[in-house]
This record gives C-alpha cells, sequence and structure tokens, in this order.
C-alpha cells in the first residue's frame, strides 16, 4: 500500500486534505470519492514536495488541442496522448510518457498527469478529473485545449504590449552608462587642466561620473542583493499578498491586474462547469487559475458566502472578485441557468478590458521613460556646454 496525499471539496464547499492508502493512484482517487468528497488533487504523499518546473501555456495548449481532436474523431486516450507526445517538450513530454504508461496500467487520466506534479497545472488536472467522473472526458479535453490557447494567447499578448517598453528601458540605462563612465570622464579630465571654478550643475555632474567610474563594481552586488532581496519578499505568501494588495489599489494598474485575474478565473469556472464540476469545487478549483494572490484570497471569501446560501454574483460583487464588466455576465448567467455558458464570455470580455487597459497603461510608461533618459541626457549636455561657457580666457 502506498500512502496518497490528497485535496478534496465536500458537498457543503469546504476544502479537505488529508492522507489515505491504496495501492494506487487510481485507487486512491477511488476511495476519496467513495468517501463523498470531490478530489482536486491527488498525489503520492512521498512525491508531494518535489514540485517541476510547470510546462509552457503554449506547449501545453498544442499538446491538448491534438489529444482533443484525435479522442473526438474516435481515437483511444492512450494512442492520441501517444501521437501527441512528438508535439511536446522537456519536462510535458516526459510527464506524457508517464502517462501513457499509467494509463495502460488502468489509471485515470488526470491522476496519470498529476503523478509529474507541477508540469500540468492544478486547474486542468481539476476540469480533466470533473469531465471523467462524468464520462465527459471528450469535452473536458477540449474545454482545456480552449481555456489553454486562450492563457497562452493572454500571455503572450502581455509579453508583446512590455517588450517595447523594456527595451526602451534597457537603451536608456545602457546609453547613461556609456555616457557617466566614457564620455563625461574625458571632460572632465580636460576641464580639471583648466583649473577654472565650475558651474553647480557642472560639479554635480562630475561627481556623480565619478563615482559611476571608480564604484561600478559595487553596482553589480548592490542590484544583486536587491533582486535577491525583492524574489525572497514575493515567496513569502504574507508579503507577497500585502503587495498585490497594494497593487490592485493603484490605479491604472489595479484595473488591469484584476481584469487579468478575472479573465483566468472565469474562462475556467466556466469549463470546469461545462465538464461537469459542481459549482463550489469549481470555484475553490479556480483559485488556482488567478495568478493573484490577493484576488484568489477574494473569490475564497466569495465562495465561502456561496456556501452560506448567499447568491453568487452577490457574493463575488460583495468582495470585488471580478472586474465589473465579467460580473454582470455572471449574474446574468446565473439567473438564467446558464452560468458555463455565461463565465466563458466573461473571461473574454475581461481579456479584451485587460489588453485595452495594458495598452493605456504601456502609453503613459513610453513617454514617461522617454522624458526621463531624455531630460538625464538634457541635463548633461547643459551641465557641459555651462562648463564651456564659463571658461574664461
Amino acid at each position: 500500500m502506498t500512502p496518497f496525499r490528497y485535496r478534496a471539496a465536500r458537498t457543503d464547499g469546504a476544502i479537505v486534505e488529508g492522507i489515505v492508502e491504496a495501492p494506487s493512484a487510481n485507487q486512491a482517487n477511488a476511495v476519496v470519492t467513495d468517501r463523498g468528497l470531490f478530489p482536486l488533487a491527488v498525489t503520492p504523499a512521498e512525491a508531494a514536495d518535489g514540485a517541476r518546473r510547470p510546462a509552457s501555456r503554449r506547449d501545453l495548449a498544442i499538446v491538448f488541442q491534438s489529444i482533443a481532436a484525435l479522442v473526438s474523431a474516435g481515437v483511444p486516450l492512450e494512442r492520441a496522448v501517444a501521437s501527441s507526445e512528438a508535439l511536446a517538450r522537456g519536462v510535458l513530454r516526459d510527464a506524457l510518457a508517464d502517462a501513457r504508461n499509467r494509463l495502460r496500467e488502468g489509471e485515470g487520466f488526470a491522476q496519470a498527469l498529476g503523478a509529474a506534479r507541477g508540469v500540468v497545472p492544478g486547474i486542468v488536472l481539476g476540469m480533466l478529473r470533473a469531465g471523467e467522473r462524468g464520462s465527459q472526458l471528450p469535452l473536458a479535453l477540449e474545454q482545456v485545449a480552449t481555456h489553454l490557447e486562450q492563457e497562452a494567447e493572454l500571455v503572450a499578448r502581455v509579453r508583446q504590449a512590455l517588450t517595447y517598453p523594456l527595451l526602451l528601458a534597457v537603451v536608456g540605462v545602457a546609453s547613461v552608462l556609456v555616457i557617466g563612465t566614457a564620455i563625461v570622464p574625458r571632460f572632465a579630465d580636460l576641464l580639471g587642466d583648466l583649473g577654472q571654478e565650475l558651474p553647480p550643475a557642472t560639479r554635480i555632474l562630475l561627481v556623480g561620473s565619478s563615482i559611476l567610474s571608480h564604484s561600478w563594481f559595487l553596482l553589480i552586488p548592490a542590484v544583486a542583493g536587491v533582486v535577491a532581496l525583492g524574489v525572497e519578499v514575493v515567496r513569502r505568501p504574507a508579503s507577497r499578498r500585502r503587495i498585490e494588495e497594494a497593487l490592485l489599489a493603484a490605479p491604472f494598474v489595479g484595473p488591469v491586474r484584476l481584469a487579468l485575474a478575472t479573465s483566468r478565473i472565469t474562462r475556467a469556472l466556466g469549463g470546469m462547469l461545462a465538464a461537469g464540476m459542481p459549482l463550489l469545487a469549481a470555484l475553490a478549483a479556480a483559485r488556482e487559475a488567478a495568478g493573484d494572490l490577493a484576488v484568489a484570497e477574494r473569490l475564497e471569501r466569495a465562495r465561502e458566502r456561496v456556501t452560506q446560501g448567499a447568491p453568487l454574483s452577490t457574493s463575488l460583487e460583495r468582495e470585488g472578485a471580478l472586474a465589473p464588466g465579467a460580473l454582470q455576465l455572471v449574474q446574468v448567467g446565473e439567473s438564467t441557468g446558464r452560468l458555463a455558458d455565461m463565465a466563458r464570455r466573461a473571461g473574454d470580455l475581461a481579456a479584451q478590458e485587460a489588453e485595452r487597459g495594458l495598452k493605456a497603461l504601456v502609453t503613459l510608461v513610453e513617454p514617461g521613460l522617454i522624458v526621463a533618459f531624455g531630460g538625464l541626457v538634457a541635463f548633461v549636455a547643459a551641465a557641459l556646454l555651462q562648463a564651456v561657457y564659463s571658461i574664461r580666457p
């Protein structure tokens, strides 16, 4: 018997965790189900702390699109997985190979993929598990493929929008370093030989250049230390949650972050509901798709209100867990009994809002960077010109 650690939802929506012993992961999943629980994750206890690097959303989308298409065409699941392995790479290919072997031994697809802990997102495993439990695996595979494709497209758009500002920042910093360490020191030597008093702006420039030229080697460990400290702070859930709460409250940035989290949550929620997962369990699993601890905490508080009998849309609105436009569609879906469909549409709407907000934010960042670096170069030029004009024959 092997110990398995599980995380499951009760019928009242509460999330419980524990350990069961079973000969295989598939039987462990059955034991948890027999207890009246809805399994969200079942992993070998000894591998619980051995999470691996997750596969990229783009690779996952391509693989699951292939598997979904083959299964919909009548190809057995094991053969569909084997045929799709060639489209994967790295840890994802290893995970598919291991999953194919586990499928041959009788395990479920979600459980087989979950054995490669961390490679496949938990939200994907939850959707697959819901489809298997409701005998709707082909539909669940299509929902997973759609969700991953939308996620990959959203990530690509965000990266594309941020490319130019990042490039502008890198070029600007490089230009400042060249000016401060190569150009200004040469003028400093010429001006020093004249032995005249220099204007205040020129003296400030020369002091800054001297510090940059002679102490540049101290900047590397200083920057590395700041980065390491930032990474350590972000790794702590409490600190990260406070930072993300502050970002949500910030103008311009907050609405974009909320829209991004809303698009992930509602798309995942719609996919899981369409695959047959109960609402409370779907809300619990949708937290993993948020990508924002602060929004995930709001969603959890909203789910607790739903367990107490409050309407879903009212709970989400009270906690501010979703963007206003998406929330309206969720309200419509709840009142018409089409929550799964309207949740997916809400995700599309939120993604469009996030893209528009991100573009507006970038349009503010780009001129800001140009003005900042342009102002610095103008200061250097003015300080040097003042020194030249102040030279007395």
